[in-house]
């Protein structure tokens, strides 16, 4: 006989035909406090007689063998086939050890012996937790919430009273660990039909199994399991009384012919009972596997948010205010993210835990795309839009998953002169102002991160200068409680400086000085201050005036928040462990000594992984028409590596699966941004891309054909507003060639994209593309993303789609142990087309000095204007016959990177004229921003 099964404490449910665990219920008066009631309607006829009281306690105990089974019960079956199941889950998943958790009040153990025996034939584990009698809702909630998120746990049984199973306590238990099927959401499953997900009670399933055994029929019978209410009792058909050897219940409460089971004290750990038990370590295996199922990758179920571009294209910021994105969490499951790796901020965006990497670590990654561009115009080309345009033509158009990978923008170029980076047009990443403003605090965290290493440089070398070196030893090393101990970072310096010893009162005198004495040289001090603001004041600046500095006065000077090694570092590091080893080696200064002094040496180091401890989380949000994006880290592309972080790429490629793509955008030119993704961020993420995305405009292309300067807010000059093939085409053959052959260099495909501009002719646009082409590009095309959104790009979708398909042979354009000034040669002229490298002698002195540190092998990050191939700015097209002179070196020990200064490059950019912030306001009334674009 097949039953559609449900118990719940104190309220029943009418279910309908249907097979066993599954059909449609409706709900019931509750039953009263007394029991609950199982309204049965069967799935196919079947005959019961009119059993006695006597006839059905016996008919419970036949056929009973040694081993505890009847020879023909349910109870072997469900053990065999749960065994069954457990064996094949272990097979696939030896580490797994499914887990059942008991809440009880009291310590009555009667229960947990019957399951832990129940537990012990299946192979699971068991674990009790014993609550006092008179518990309170909030401390069965407390160990509620602790199991739910315990990954060992995969089955919760609270075997508390009825009046302790309040809808708090059945709210705030996981669903998914519900193994007794009493939440809201698993009993409305259940009257849904749908049990794909959720539980059947095991009692109930256990005294229909009992039922099963008699011959009357079941079809519209009320089953009741009491303890004990008259009322109840004669209107039922079927009544099983639970302990019943406690109550005395009167035969006339019963009505003629209704079953009743009685399970006396000493049939609580028999049948019933054991039955009971069996179903529940059924339930726990099942619901172990649907979690290890759940951790499997999960093919999308993207919503795609659909556009309705206008014409005229209104300004950014209406069209994002226009599109209501989806709730961050729900973008989240389409995308097959679990909801315990997600942190929200807000209903738009969220941290994503890099637990995803642990969990999908076994998939295969999805295509690589790398988006650059040819050397721009102060305006910008638009390698944003031509990327977010990218992504929503792959997934919105053709359907195949694709993940957007974005740097998050700098507030001072979003109040400076370029504006925010969240595209343009209806190719945008939505909510733009939360995208440019704030986001989720990381450029904050490197800030507040930097200046504490800033700050306890100036206070050390303080310190050092007014104590001797006992006064500092007992500072250091204070006695607390009347104990001495070196922190775990002390012994990390102690090590480094070859002493072997942990106990302070063990070290000589001479060690003693060796440890507290840092030693730095004020004039070696190579750390600065940073603030995320356009400020040309702060570039040089002079501290220690105030009179408590005690005449400690010394020149420094602030960079851009983004310039830090600590941003580089972010968007570089590939795990938490890694971050907070390449923090520990950051390099802040030299001792008078010449030995490097780090953060590790400072006692900064674990300090600073704690403030980027969230940080170190891609952000989540999404485009225009619903497709996904990463937002995470901002370096800047002619001081840095100007790539968004390794990471979000690494993440994204994951969650796409096999046949998606990851897009991800580096700053500035081909010579820049790309080159530095190449030779410093694939070294260090290990991925090699499939495509290069190499983004043109046509007045970018005019310029370097000879046309005239552009500047931001000024008016376009003519040339850039009227057909003009000529300057078209001497951009083609200068710049736009070599920045397909500096791609060419490391072996990639390459697809021209033309971001196109409503001045644009199509005689332009088509001899972009041929040149294109003819200079080596696999393919090149027009993209309108700005005014149509993806399907403004499918063209370039589809050349990507066929470019990534087609082998690559990738290569580094250096070796990392080629000497220093041989890898900035290499750069000068095969990437820029100089003739050869001019060193400062500052600069050879320090290539000598990182050479004797042993930092000769990192890769090198050149600082150079973005404006030109060459270190002139004003030199447009393809410059050659110069020198490139190096001014001086650097070294990013923690990023993992040597970065020399060509030019005059600054780190601290300054405001213009008119900036931005003069449109940008704030409506009182309604808070929304007004003239950010």
């Amino acid at each position: 006989m097949r039953l559609s099964i449900l118990r719940r404490a104190c309220g029943s449910l009418r279910i309908h035909p249907g097979s066993r665990g599954s059909g449609v219920a409706h709900r019931c008066p509750p039953a009263g406090p007394a029991g609950c009631r199982l309204i049965l309607r069967p799935a196919s006829s079947s005959s019961i007689g009119g059993t006695s009281p006597r006839e059905a306690v016996q008919l419970g105990k036949k056929h009973r063998r040694d081993d505890g089974f009847d020879s023909d019960s349910s109870l072997k079956k469900v053990v065999e086939s749960t065994k069954e199941a457990m064996v094949a889950l272990q097979r696939k998943n030896p580490s797994i050890q499914p887990l059942l958790a008991i809440i009880q009040a009291g310590e009555d153990d009667s229960l947990l012996e019957i399951n832990k025996k129940m537990a012990g034939k299946i192979g699971l584990n068991i674990t009790q937790l014993c609550l006092a009698e008179q518990c309170s809702e909030d401390e069965i909630i407390e160990e509620v919430l602790k199991l739910n998120e315990d990954p060992r746990v995969h089955g919760v049984y609270l075997h508390l009273p009825p009046a302790s199973l309040t809808s708090r306590v059945l709210d705030a238990l996981k669903p998914e660990k519900d193994i007794d099927g009493i939440t809201d959401l698993n009993m409305g499953r259940l009257v849904r039909g749908d049990l794909s997900k959720g539980f059947v009670s095991p009692v109930a399933r256990a005294v229909l199994d009992l039922l099963e055994k008699h011959d009357d029929q079941l079809e519209g019978k009320t089953v009741l399991l009491v303890g004990v209410l008259k009322q109840q009792v004669m209107q039922a058909d079927a009544v099983v009384l639970l302990g019943s050897g406690q109550m005395d219940v009167p035969s006339t409460w019963f009505r003629p012919e209704a079953a009743v089971i009685r399970c006396e004290p000493d049939e609580l750990a028999s049948e019933l009972w054991s039955l009971t038990a069996a179903y529940r370590t059924q339930n726990v295996v099942r619901s172990c596997s649907r979690w290890i199922q759940e951790q499997q990758y999960q093919p999308w179920r993207l919503r795609n948010l659909k556009l309705q571009p206008l014409t005229p294209v209104p300004s950014d910021i209406e069209i994002s205010r226009a599109q209501m994105p989806k709730p961050v969490d729900q973008l989240a499951q389409e995308i097959g993210l679990l909801p315990e790796e997600l942190e929200a901020y807000g209903r738009n965006k969220a941290k994503v835990q890099l637990s995803l990497l642990d969990r999908l670590h076994a998939e295969p990654d999805g295509k690589y795309v790398l988006v650059a561009g040819i050397t721009p115009t102060p305006l910008g080309e638009g390698k944003s839009t031509v990327t977010i345009g990218l992504v929503q033509a792959l997934t919105a158009h053709l359907k195949l998953n694709s993940f957007a990978c974005l740097r998050q923008p700098s507030q001072g170029p979003t109040f400076g002169v370029k504006g925010g980076a969240a595209g343009g047009g209806y190719a945008q990443v939505i909510p733009m102002e939360e995208f440019n403003l704030h986001l989720t605090g990381d450029i904050h965290a490197i800030t507040a991160a930097n200046n504490l290493v800033a700050a306890a440089i100036d206070a050390r070398m303080l310190h050092e200068a007014t104590q001797s070196d006992k006064a500092l030893f007992n500072r250091l090393v204070p006695s607390v409680n009347g104990v001495r101990r070196f922190s775990p970072i002390q012994i990390s310096r102690l090590r480094r400086l070859g002493i072997n010893s942990t106990d302070p009162a063990s070290l000589t005198p001479q060690e003693v000085s060796t440890f507290v004495r840092l030693d730095l040289d004020p004039s070696k001090i190579t750390w600065q201050r940073v603030l995320d603001t356009n400020d040309r004041f702060l570039r040089k600046i002079t501290i220690g005036q105030a009179t408590t500095e005690k005449g400690h006065v010394r020149e420094t000077g602030f960079d851009i928040a983004v310039a830090s090694e600590i941003m580089a570092i972010l968007a570089l590091a590939d795990s938490l462990e890694d971050m907070r080893s390449r923090l520990a080696r950051m390099v802040v200064g030299t001792s008078r000594s010449g030995q490097p002094v780090t953060t590790e040496d400072l006692g900064v180091s674990g300090a600073l992984a704690v403030l980027m401890k969230d940080a170190i989380k891609p952000t989540l949000m999404q485009t225009l028409e619903g497709t996904p994006v990463f937002v995470h880290a901002g370096p800047f592309a002619n001081i840095a590596h100007g790539n968004s972080s390794v990471l979000a790429d690494k993440l994204a490629l994951k969650l796409v699966g096999q046949d998606g793509f990851v897009v991800t955008e580096a700053g500035f030119g081909a010579d820049i941004g790309m080159e530095k993704f190449f030779n410093i961020k694939c070294r260090a993420s290990g991925l090699r891309p499939n495509v290069v995305v190499l983004v043109a405009t046509v007045r970018a292309l005019k310029m370097h054909g000879g046309g005239p300067n552009v500047s931001a807010g000024a008016p376009l000059p003519k040339e850039y507003i009227d057909e003009n093939l000529s300057l078209v085409a001497g951009g083609c053959h200068s710049n736009l060639r070599k920045q397909i052959q500096i791609a060419g260099l490391f072996g990639i495909p390459v697809v021209v994209g033309l971001n196109v501009f409503k001045t644009d002719t199509q005689a332009e646009i088509d001899l972009v593309c041929q040149i294109a082409k003819e200079c080596g590009a696999s393919d090149a095309v027009p993209c309108h993303h700005w005014a149509q959104g993806g399907r403004g790009s499918l063209e370039l979708a589809h050349a990507v789609n066929e470019a990534a398909s087609r082998p690559s042979d990738f290569q580094f354009l250096y070796d990392r142990e080629m000497p220093i000034a041989e890898k900035i040669r290499t750069i000068a002229q095969r990437v820029y087309g100089a003739d050869d490298i001019e060193l400062s002698p500052a600069a050879e002195a320090k290539i000598d000095y990182y050479n004797q540190q042993g930092y000769g092998a990192l890769p090198i990050c050149m600082a150079k204007t973005h404006l030109s191939l060459s270190h002139m700015p004003d030199k447009k097209g393809a410059p050659t016959g110069f020198v490139l002179p190096i001014r001086e070196v650097r070294a990013s020990v923690g990023a993992g990177f040597i970065y020399p200064l060509v030019g005059t490059m600054s780190t601290m950019p300054g405001l213009p004229t008119r900036p931005c912030f003069y449109d940008i306001d704030l409506d009182p009334v309604t808070e929304e921003i007004t003239g950010l674009f």
